[in-house]
């Protein structure tokens, strides 16, 4: 009964009305930017399958009628523009419009002498992000006027379609896949894709909880030993093991509440935009989706069994970081030490996160692979890949290497608790010698 209610003073100080609040919080902001996203592809999709094209044209030749009554029979949305000045971007504010195709004077001239034709496009940049500029760009009425005219030179030369087809693409690609023994009739960039939209949630959501947790825990411990209640916790008839116990426990709870409402609210997210480009897109997307047959083929889905093992590395993560979290704790004395006790946790694991980002780390030269995975956290971070691939001799590496490492910063974390060093240890040397200096 000492160590529940002991538990249940660690929960109490821990998930507080603010942390519940911020849980909440969390989700609104999660579904808002489902539903921003949502309605931003929708536009896109929307801009895709009917697009609006804004033409002037400057020939005005029995061609160039053609052309423009051709983009028209294929479903897209044509305004006639009139321009009368090479200054672009007033012509694009003037007619309130985002995208212009010019086809200038002497563009069917150039098709009948079998000249390469110029034709102008203009596009509007409003915003560094990808899908603000996706539905100003010209590249699919261009491509339409591009394969008229083709048609046009292949009639004039005599050439057929196939003939021209064979110049300007004189081999087919069949592109294959293949993940150890297995095979599949799919491009690599395509399953890249895929998978880096699959396995890019867990990392970031680990990332955060390892910054959340043990930030909680540090602060938690910080002040007690600030308060002068660790010195009266320690000194009553519990067992110092379960106090710490207790403590440790009480965070991988508050861990995994948060980790839970993070997941939740980022399916909630990921789900909003699938559902809008799906619905959107029809068959097109269902095309696209046969990736996920490949990566049954590759034996590229993680079983349920191999998400256990991806869970249980994760909590031996998380149980490394709280035991470092209750030594840098025992090691501060006051509450602005406190804020910055977590930097060695976050230079530790924000370096292996990147890392994974960019590279393969079982790809890398001797000594640089030995020195990241000599850092715990990075087989947090390539542990879905690890298994992905079959590296499960790597698998097992790290995360036998990481209980050894919880186990050792266990032990110190337990030693500190057991002696009375806890309580006059601190990292504020400086401080103490000023005071020490004072006080002579």
């Amino acid at each position: 009964m000492k160590f529940i209610n002991l538990l249940k003073k660690e929960l109490s100080e821990i998930i507080t009305v603010q942390m519940i609040a911020t849980m909440g919080v969390l989700i609104v902001v999660f579904m808002m930017m489902g539903n921003l996203m949502s309605g931003a592809i929708d536009s896109v999709v929307e801009d895709a399958t009917n697009p609006k094209i804004n033409i002037c044209d400057l020939d005005d030749t029995e061609l160039t009628d053609s052309l423009i009554n051709g983009l028209k029979d294929a479903g897209a949305e044509i305004t006639e523009i009139s321009v009368n000045s090479d200054n672009y971007a007033a012509v694009l504010k003037e007619n309130k419009i985002k995208n212009l195709i010019i086809i200038p004077d002497g563009f069917t001239e150039s098709v009948e002498n079998k000249e390469k034709p110029k034709l102008i496009s203009v596009s509007k940049m409003e915003s560094a992000a990808t899908l603000a500029n996706i539905t100003n760009d010209n590249s699919g009425a261009a491509s339409f006027i591009n394969n008229c005219v083709t048609n046009i030179v292949a009639q004039q030369t005599g050439m057929s379609m196939e003939d021209i087809d064979l110049i300007t693409n004189p081999i087919e690609v069949d592109e294959n896949t293949v993940v150890a023994d297995k095979t599949a009739n799919i491009s690599i960039s395509t399953i890249t894709a895929k998978l880096a939209s699959q396995s890019s949630m867990l990392p970031i959501v680990l990332f955060v909880l390892i910054m959340l947790t043990s930030q909680s825990l540090i602060t938690s411990v910080s002040n007690e030993k600030i308060d002068k209640t660790l010195e009266t916790l320690l000194s009553a008839p519990v067992s110092r093991v379960s106090i710490i116990t207790a403590k440790m426990l009480a965070a991988a709870i508050a861990a995994l509440l948060n980790a839970v409402v993070m997941m939740v609210g980022f399916l909630v997210f990921m789900k909003d935009i699938t559902n809008g480009v799906t619905e959107q897109l029809g068959e097109v997307v269902g095309e696209s989706l046969s990736v996920d047959k490949a990566l049954d083929v590759l034996g590229l889905n993680l079983s349920v069994g191999q998400y256990i093992l991806v869970g249980i590395q994760f909590f031996v993560t998380m149980m490394i970081c709280l035991s470092v979290s209750i030594i840098l704790g025992s090691l501060v004395n006051d509450a602005k030490s406190a804020q910055t006790a977590i930097l060695p946790i976050t230079i530790i694991v924000m370096f292996p996160y990147v890392i994974t980002l960019l590279t393969d780390v079982n790809a890398l030269s001797t000594v640089p692979r030995i020195l990241i995975n000599a850092i715990p956290f990075t087989h947090s971070f390539t542990a879905m890949s690890n298994l992905m691939f079959g590296n499960v001799k790597m698998f097992a590496i790290g995360l036998g290497y990481q209980i050894l490492v919880f186990a050792v910063c266990l032990f110190i974390a337990l030693k500190l608790f057991k002696s009375d060093k806890i309580l006059t240890l601190s990292l504020n040397f400086g401080k103490k010698k000023k005071k020490v200096q004072t006080e002579d």
